[in-house]
């Protein structure tokens, strides 16, 4: 063998050891390339499960926060003590003083009734019956007018807790500024929460006491919000804004109910007091018509069937124009 060829095998021999043994700058650059896409795609793996994960443990204590206060208003809504119910009205009496009130009134119905010839069977049930009903009515009349005081007022109050927390204020000296600055009834009840803080209450216990003296959707809305946040956290200032929105929203679809439903009102008045002018009108026409309904036994038992059957009709013309929203 020539040493020209021998020469040629043994270059040929070292180059493939050379590219067996030493990868070549090029596939270097395209290994390294695969490695670190590799890498990467396993980090972004890790990632996606770490985000996942804290997004599912996130969704659990939200879940958590929302059965516990739905569990915690159950428990409110099974009965109501009259002077929680007094509370509700925003009244400052208190239990004794209520029934002392209704005791009296009762004693004033049956004595005016009994004045008025009417016997004195039914002068008591007339009594009893206003004792009782007379004071719950206002009671209730008092809590509707308070309750859309508060809802008035609400929206404000949760937006100068935003503005507070955007400027780096605590959520406590948020609610502290609404306890001092908004209008009533919302001051006073963010006072209490302010006093139960002061108490050793968590914020979340404190402001769950509003839904216990106000307990509307709206307030339920806001108490949710702030436990969600305390127990699993989140942006306060986001959420109580989009609550702000949700609140001046329902808001105006109250408006908008109350304007639709106008018409069946008037037609619910007009209807409920249309017996009472047609007996009047009678009365002055032929003032003696009508007499035997308040002179005989039987007319007091007819009266007493009209009053229940309005009674009905007036429950049943309510119900009508009543709308959950």
């Amino acid at each position: 063998m020539s040493p020209l060829v021998l020469g040629i095998l043994i270059f040929v021999c070292v180059g493939a050891l050379g590219v067996a043994f030493v990868p070549s700058l090029a596939g270097s650059g395209r290994a390294g390339k695969r490695i670190k896409a590799m890498h990467a795609s396993t980090s972004a793996r890790s990632s996606a499960g770490g985000a996942s994960r804290g997004r599912e443990d996130r969704r659990r204590a939200v879940q958590q926060a929302l059965n516990d206060q739905l569990k915690n208003n159950g428990r409110r809504k099974k009965r109501v003590p009259l002077q929680m119910r007094i509370y509700q009205a925003g009244m400052k009496i208190d239990k004794s003083a209520f029934i002392r009130n209704s005791f009296i009134l009762g004693g004033v119905v049956f004595v005016i009734c009994f004045l008025l010839g009417v016997p004195l069977l039914f002068s008591a049930v007339f009594g009893v019956a206003g004792g009782y009903l007379l004071p719950r009515w206002y009671l209730g009349q008092r809590k509707k007018r308070f309750q859309k005081a508060f809802l008035l007022e609400l929206p404000n109050a949760v937006e100068a807790i935003v503005r507070g927390v955007k400027t780096g204020l605590p959520l406590n000296d948020s609610l502290r500024i609404v306890a001092r600055e908004v209008k009533e009834p919302v001051r006073s009840e963010f006072a209490h929460v302010i006093d139960a803080q002061s108490m050793g209450k968590s914020t979340d216990e404190a402001v769950a006491m509003i839904y216990d003296r106000v307990p509307l959707p709206e307030v339920n809305f806001f108490v949710v919000v702030i436990s969600v946040q305390q127990q699993s956290g989140g942006n306060l200032s986001e959420a109580l804004t989009n609550l702000a929105r949700v609140l001046r929203d329902r808001k105006k679809m109250q408006a908008k109910v109350k304007a639709m439903s106008s018409e069946a009102k008037a037609s619910a008045m007009i209807i409920g007091s249309l017996p009472f002018i047609v007996a009047a009108l009678v009365s002055f026409v032929t003032p003696d018509y009508l007499l035997p309904l308040v002179s005989s036994p039987i007319g007091y038992v007819m009266l007493g069937i009209a009053a229940i059957m309005m009674s009905i009709g007036i429950f049943i013309m309510n119900r009508m124009i009543q709308f959950d929203y």
